[in-house]
């Protein structure tokens, strides 16, 4: 490790640590970074949920996730939801699917996913 790098981890935030780990987990992982999810691509991406919350999408309930992984954020949207057993805020998840554009940001509509070990 250079000096340059050590000293760089050494004033850093918290938050900037964070962002570090979040960012090796998804290349660990083999996932697409946030970042790199392109619209109307199919993607695999990693990491914790930052929110969720229920809202009606054209009067109907959806249940939506806020996916960071250290690169950028994407909302999960599970239609017809009001809750998922487990989808919680905090919770690390790996998602599945097919990138949409939705009030400018980043949307996967009914992704598949999979709960990740806590801690």
């Amino acid at each position: 490790m250079s000096l340059r790098a050590v000293l760089d981890r050494a004033f850093a935030s918290r938050t900037e640590l964070d962002d570090a780990e979040e960012r090796s987990e998804v290349v660990e992982a083999g996932c697409t970074p946030v970042a790199d999810a392109e619209p109307r691509s199919r993607v695999r991406v990693t990491g914790v949920l930052r929110s969720v919350t229920v809202r009606p999408r054209a009067g109907v309930q959806a249940f939506e996730a806020e996916l960071y992984d250290g690169s950028g954020a994407i909302r999960l949207l599970f239609l017809g939801r009001r809750q998922i057993p487990g989808i919680e805020a905090g919770r690390h998840v790996v998602a599945e699917g097919l990138v949409a554009e939705l009030d400018g940001t980043r949307v996967i509509f009914n992704p598949r996913y999979e709960l990740r070990a806590r801690g």
